[in-house]
């Protein structure tokens, strides 16, 4: 039998990482617990925040994403915390990209060393929401940092029906978590999750705390903050 598994980033990451893990022989689910909602930027359209920039500041393929539907400008260095957000700035036509190991400090230190601060100013591409301060980080080391918001991560405020069933039965071999957000909004609405039959597979040990209040089987935490030691975790186990 397929080791079955729920998947739980928002719909665009979590729809490629299916076609990825079910090529692997897993069977998966997808509940998409948060929704991102792009927010309009007159100043990228008219070129306003663009002005003296030389490279993007990527935390989250999100606000990439966000920055490419509002702009056709790909000739800035984008520097991207980690392998999910260089892939999606690859793909979307940006030629020089360099990519962090998955959480903000590690980029600022990537900017750091690859870097000039005498060369121009840095965009970090943002959602509402923030995890740490990359903006003082670099600051610190003489960069200049504008910082404009283009999305909005909305939570979920209900499991789909199935999956909310599967959970309460204890179906799941496992899910993946990526986000200490999206790990909170999962344990406010899975209560009724079955006790000690699934495991969590944790992008961080931040994730991983904020999945302590439930009757998990056990909890797994990648080797480093990236998908690639997430998935090797979940390889190891299955």
């Amino acid at each position: 039998m397929r080791t079955r598994l729920l998947l739980t980033r928002p719909e665009e990451d979590a729809t490629r990482l299916r076609r990825d893990l079910e090529a692997r022989g897993f069977a998966i689910d997808i509940a998409p617990l948060l929704s991102i909602r792009t927010l309009p930027a007159p100043s990228l359209r008219n070129g306003v925040s663009l002005e003296g920039i030389t490279g993007l500041l990527v935390t989250s393929a999100n606000g990439l994403r966000a920055f490419t539907a509002q702009s056709v400008r790909r000739d800035f260095t984008v520097y991207a915390v980690g392998e999910a957000s260089a892939r999606a700035a690859m793909a979307a036509g940006f030629g020089s990209v360099h990519a962090a190991g998955g959480d903000v400090a590690s980029l600022a230190a990537l900017v750091r060393e690859k870097a000039d601060p005498a060369q121009g100013g840095l965009l970090h591409v943002a959602g509402e929401t923030l995890a740490g301060d990359l903006k003082g980080m670099l600051e610190a080391a003489g960069f200049q940092v504008a910082r404009v918001t283009l999305y909005r991560a909305e939570a979920a405020t209900a499991l789909p029906d199935a999956v909310s069933d599967a959970l309460q039965r204890g179906e799941y071999d496992g899910v993946l978590f990526f986000s200490p957000r999206t790990a909170a909004t999962f344990t406010k609405l899975a209560q009724n999750m079955a006790s000690g039959r699934i495991t969590a597979y944790c992008l961080s040990a931040a994730v991983a705390q904020a999945l302590a209040d439930l009757p998990w089987r056990r909890v797994a935490v990648a080797a480093s903050p990236s998908e690639a030691a997430l998935l090797a975790l979940l390889e190891e186990e299955s």
